[in-house]
């Protein structure tokens, strides 16, 4: 088993598993973000962040999730370097064109711009929500559930660069989806030649959903607020 870990099949299929767990967890963010465009109260938003933030088996998941993402950095980067000592530049240059999408050919790129893209996120809402608070958070906070909509809607209304970073981070995360979706069935041995086609639209519907609805969020939110 540790030999299988160490290979670079083991690790192909460790990055493909949990891309897959990721690329899961990613729908369950969408449609809680969603609720910020059907409801101006906030109340749909603020109780649904509210479940997801106090639900003992999301509880359970996160720490899951995380390593889940450390893990999927760790083999992604290992990978790369692999291949690049394993191929002259050369040879690189004269294939990658005509064998495969530009998406495909760096995908190490796009992850790494993911990467800050999270880390930008992750301090201006997650860490606030579980560590270190925020004012915004207690204002018109009902029966123990915070006001994680003010929050959320204050940040993109105020700082409309933000918005941009948020839309450029969809679009760079749909560029890594549209390969990383078939990419992960096919290392996994979901895949065959009939499924192939299959997957690729499935997964170019699944980026469009997925990258769609980031970028509106933003967007919605600060245009909403100039009505």
């Amino acid at each position: 088993m540790a030999s299988f870990l160490n290979s670079s099949i083991g690790k192909k299929f460790l990055m493909s598993l949990s891309g897959l767990f990721l690329i899961s967890f990613l729908l369950v963010h969408l449609f809680v973000n969603s609720m910020i465009l059907f409801d101006k109260s906030g109340v749909l938003f603020n109780n649904a962040a509210h479940f997801m933030g106090t639900n003992p088996i999301i509880r359970i998941v996160e720490p899951i999730l995380a390593i889940g993402f450390i893990l999927h950095i760790i083999y992604a980067g290992i990978l790369t370097l692999t291949n690049q000592w394993a191929r002259p530049v050369g040879y690189n240059k004269q294939k990658s064109g005509n064998s495969s999408s530009w998406a495909s050919r760096n995908m190490f790129i796009l992850g790494s711009l993911i990467f800050i893209f999270l880390v930008i996120h992750v301090a201006n809402f997650f860490w606030k929500v579980k560590f270190s608070g925020s004012e915004l958070l207690d204002k018109g906070a009902v029966n123990g559930v915070e006001n994680t909509y003010l929050l959320v809607t204050t940040f993109f209304i105020n700082w409309w660069w933000i918005d941009i970073v948020y839309v450029i981070g969809a679009l760079v995360l749909g560029l890594h989806l549209t390969h990383a979706f078939w990419a992960a069935f096919q290392t996994l041995g979901l895949s065959d030649n009939r499924w192939r086609k299959r997957l690729e639209i499935l997964g170019w519907a699944y980026t469009i959903l997925v990258a769609g609805g980031f970028a509106i969020i933003p967007l919605w939110v600060k245009i909403s607020s100039m009505l």
